[in-house]
């Protein structure tokens, strides 16, 4: 009897084994999505970059709410450095945020604006305030916003030249500079998917020509070719007009690189095994390309448009810098970093600086998404 209650295994050590047994069969049975979301959950960075870009895109969808002021809003202070938040009274008494009275005089010696804080006058910063009426994208009037000081003047990035917030404005910004991104890179993926297709898939004398195609487009120098098609939009179309028309410029240029990465994949996914039973078996060319062969370069063509979305908003924010973009009245991050190219904005006013420092921020979020992306997708890592 003793004998055999040592051979037998314990509830717990079976119990254990069973959990092991079933955690490797769900690995094997595991689909390649599922797969690819466990390698990227252990890329730390790539994930919490990931959060920041779902972050940021939510800001842009609704960014009037989190604005406390509108874009086109004149705050009556012009060239504002940021107000300052306190947090403790004059007594040295918490009291929650917020902000002095404030007013610009003009300094008689330099005749330079000067601000000048009224201790006497307090402005609490509330939460969920009622301030200026939008409507959330042209359907939904309200006047909710996140924050606000009523009366009082919350600068969290200071002014413009014409006393606009720069905080608000670089929230409204994103909405085009974010979208330039995805919409751009939407249309490059259809280019180069479809001429990408048909040359890795047919190859022969198709191959032969849009490749070749692919070579001259690819050393074209971008920047100078997005300057010369930017340059002959009318200066009198109007903003939506502008935008579509930057955006397909900007595409037209970025195609290539993913036309190759499709070619490539379709050179290697053809000769495979599953694809040539499903061509014995009499499957259309169509039916090959949608149930075989896309899915097998799916994740790839993630990873290559998630790379090339921070290049797009690049070259939109490149152009919009140098007034051949988005220009005045839209809001972008390149019509907002016009005014850097003044060299006494860099050095009396360096807040203006401040959408350079939110595009750098969104480039690395896409690189390092980008990445672990592409480790994910890696089979032999």
């Amino acid at each position: 009897m003793s004998d055999e209650r040592k051979s037998s295994p314990s509830p717990t050590l079976a119990r254990r084994k069973k959990d092991e047994l079933t955690a490797e069969e769900r690995f094997f049975a595991a689909s390649q999505w599922e797969l690819m979301w466990r390698k990227f959950r252990k890329h730390k960075l790539a994930l919490a970059s990931g959060v920041v870009l779902i972050f940021l895109y939510a800001i842009a969808v609704t960014f009037e709410f989190w604005a406390p002021y509108g874009p086109i809003s004149e705050q009556g202070l012009i060239n504002m450095r940021p107000t300052r938040i306190h947090f403790r009274n004059e007594e040295g008494k918490f009291v929650g945020p917020f902000v002095y009275g404030i007013e610009q005089v003009v300094d008689m010696e330099t005749f330079k604006r000067v601000p000048v804080e009224d201790k006497d006058v307090t402005y609490p910063i509330r939460f969920f305030v009622h301030a200026e009426p939008y409507k959330l994208w042209g359907l939904f009037e309200t006047d909710r916003h996140f924050f606000g000081a009523g009366e009082g003047k919350v600068l969290l990035v200071g002014t413009d030249e014409l006393g606009r917030d720069l905080f608000s404005r670089i929230l409204a910004g994103s909405r085009i500079s974010l979208s330039v991104g995805v919409v751009g890179v939407a249309i490059s993926l259809v280019l180069g998917s479809f001429f990408g297709g048909i040359a890795g898939y047919y190859g022969s004398w198709a191959d032969l020509i849009i490749s070749r195609a692919i070579e001259f487009i690819g050393s074209i120098p971008n920047l100078p070719l997005w300057m010369l098609l930017a340059s002959i939009i009318p200066l009198d179309w109007p903003v939506v007009r502008v935008y579509f028309m930057t955006t397909i410029i900007i595409s037209l240029l970025t195609w290539v690189g993913l036309a190759r990465v499709v070619r490539s994949l379709l050179l290697q996914l053809r000769t495979m095994d599953y694809v040539k039973a499903a061509q014995l078996a009499g499957a259309s060319d169509m039916r090959l390309i949608i149930d075989h062969l896309l899915p097998g370069m799916l994740s790839y063509l993630i990873v290559q448009v998630t790379i090339a979305i921070p290049n797009t908003i690049l070259a939109e924010t490149a152009l919009s810098f140098l007034g051949l973009g988005m220009r005045p009245p839209a809001v972008s991050w390149g019509v907002l970093l016009r005014a850097a190219q003044n060299v006494q904005n860099i050095v009396l006013r360096p807040w203006m600086l401040a959408p350079a420092i939110v595009v750098i921020v969104t480039i690395f979020v896409f690189n390092f998404v980008g990445d672990g992306l592409r480790d994910a997708a890696d089979p032999y890592k």
